[in-house]
């Protein structure tokens, strides 16, 4: 308990610059949590609706039956289903319209799923921004606390012209809370960007083939409706 009180007491005496730069660090840290827990739930959320949808795409249904179940989602589709439904939508549209070949259809199609994907990839890697440049800076703001702390430190050395552990301990301590700070700031940022980027990508190839395999069925659809 004397250890805690220690430390309290240390970053409530702490200089001004170096308590300025733990409420930076204590800042980032908690937003770098709140954006690490909201992104989880939302790339889960995402990938769980892409393999239902996709399950279900894959058992050989009805595509307006599909289509339809899409639109109706409960707060709109999501992931591979909002493609699904832009290139299906458009797919609809320009048969209605008629006087389009089947490559112009097909080209229509692919164009308003690639809009629907770049929608859905912004979505999820809203905010990673913010997690990499958390990683990246916190070190060098808590380094910033750790060189004003040691500097206090011989600044009060050349004061008094005495090197005791009273007089250096205080500073120095404060310095490497600091940098604790900035460490604790920083890694757990850096290990979800990369964890949640990586989820991201995968995610991505997975709407390219989905684009590509649907596009290839719309095109034999449209060549079938085109021939009646």
């Amino acid at each position: 308990m004397n250890a805690d009180l220690s430390v309290i007491s240390l970053l409530w005496e702490a200089s001004l610059p170096v308590q300025i730069v733990m409420l930076l660090l204590l800042g980032a840290s908690l937003v770098s949590w709140s954006i690490i827990f909201t992104k989880r739930r939302l790339i889960r959320r995402t990938k769980d609706a892409s393999d239902e949808f996709e399950a279900a795409f894959w058992s050989g249904g009805d595509l307006n039956t599909l289509y339809r179940s899409a639109t109706r989602a409960k707060g709109g589709s999501i992931g591979m289903a909002s493609i699904f439904e832009s290139g299906f939508r458009e797919f609809n549209r320009t048969l209605q319209a008629g006087g389009s070949s089947t490559d112009k259809i097909v080209e229509e199609c692919r164009r308003a799923m690639r809009v629907a994907q770049m929608r859905e990839v912004d979505r999820l890697e809203q905010n990673l921004a913010t997690l990499a440049t958390i990683g990246s800076t916190s070190p060098y703001v808590g380094l910033f606390g750790t060189v004003w702390g040691i500097m206090t430190a011989f600044m009060q050395i050349g004061a008094q012209q005495t090197a005791t552990l009273a007089v250096v301990a205080p500073p120095i301590a404060e310095a490497l809370i600091a940098t604790a700070m900035g460490l604790f700031a920083a890694i757990p940022a850096v290990i979800a960007y990369n964890r949640y980027a990586d989820k991201v990508v995968r995610l991505e190839y997975r709407y390219d083939g989905f684009t590509e395999e649907f596009s290839s069925i719309l095109q034999r659809h449209a060549r079938a409706k085109q021939e009646v």
